[in-house]
């Protein structure tokens, strides 16, 4: 599990070691049957990476005029804002349809 909480100044990022666990030696009926009742969590370590503190704008902007003098081709382009834009489409089709899949091409 992370977690992200930009209002502390150390620690943005805690990274939890945690999980939920099934019996794996039940038959695949009795484990329909018994989910809920049959789980172990476990909940271990917590990590905190460090993050260098940059002013996000300022961070986007040098990012952009890097990949210009390089001749980069950004991540976050204009195919990655449409493929964005397309699963969030996706998302409202797939909401309204009461949770059905939608595929997207």
């Amino acid at each position: 599990m992370l977690v992200w909480n930009d209002l502390v100044s150390d620690e943005k990022i805690r990274v939890y070691d945690k999980g939920v666990e099934g019996l794996d030696s039940l038959e695949m009926e009795s484990k329909e049957k018994a989910y809920g009742l049959r789980l172990s969590y476990r909940s271990g370590d917590m990590w905190a990476p460090r993050v260098t503190q940059v002013e996000a704008l300022q961070g986007e902007a040098s990012y952009f005029i890097d990949c210009i003098n390089n001749n980069i081709t950004p991540k976050n382009d204009g195919y990655a804002g449409l493929r964005v834009v397309r699963m969030l489409e996706a998302i409202k089709k797939s909401l309204s349809g009461g949770g059905a899949l939608v595929r997207l091409d």
